[in-house]
């Protein structure tokens, strides 16, 4: 991973990180999902750079080391998009790849909408294309007691997540995501408790990873 570089733009008064791979003309931007950062892209940078292409990942506003906006609960995915479009502008970069996971597909689709003529391509991972609305449809078809919908209720995952530690908090994600069933609490249970502190990490994810 010494390969990787990492760097810092001032985008509308935050300082965001990005990390940074090979070199040329064709980029590919890789976005991360939730509750990630950058470094869950780590191993497809080094491998897009070895094909010849310079792989930029970068932390969304208030994640990993990039600044939180003043105002958190007014941000929007279309502020996400104008952190990536100040970070590609400053890096003299006119049009990308993008990739996109969870989180990040949103974003990813949004940008080649608003921006076509600065897209080569996207490619998404966990979240089907929906048209743009204020909020997404797909939360309406899910139960009150997925994790998207929970914890959308102001200070119910704040709540949830403070009673452990942030390592714990993030393995139990990894837990709850690698099932093949969706992690649906009950009316009167948290996010955090479907996971038994007994239960193993998925094998490809280890505790030096964690």
């Amino acid at each position: 991973m010494d390969q990787i570089q990492h760097k810092y733009i001032t985008v509308r008064g935050l300082n965001l990180h990005f990390a940074d791979i090979g070199t040329g003309p064709n980029v590919v931007v890789f976005l991360h999902g939730f509750p990630e950062i950058w470094y869950s892209w780590r191993h497809q940078m080094i491998a897009v750079a070895k094909a010849g292409y310079r792989a930029i990942a970068p932390d969304f506003r208030g994640y990993g080391l990039s600044d939180p906006p003043p105002e958190p609960e007014k941000t929007t995915f279309h502020d996400l998009i104008d952190d990536l479009i100040g970070i590609l502008d400053a890096l003299a970069i006119p049009k990308v790849f993008l990739i996109g996971k969870d989180f990040g597909s949103r974003p990813a689709y949004l940008f080649a909408l608003l921006y076509p003529e600065r897209v080569s391509g996207v490619v998404t991972l966990g979240v089907p294309y929906t048209p743009p609305t204020s909020r997404p449809q797909y939360d309406k078809s899910l139960p009150e007691g997925f994790y998207i919908n929970r914890w959308q209720e102001p200070g119910r995952a704040e709540a949830d997540f403070e009673r452990l530690d942030a390592k714990t908090v993030v393995r139990n994600v990894y837990i709850l995501f690698s099932r093949s069933e969706l992690p649906i609490a009950a009316e009167n249970q948290e996010i955090m408790d479907l996971v038994d502190l007994s239960t193993p990490l998925p094998p490809w994810f280890t505790e030096e990873r964690s």
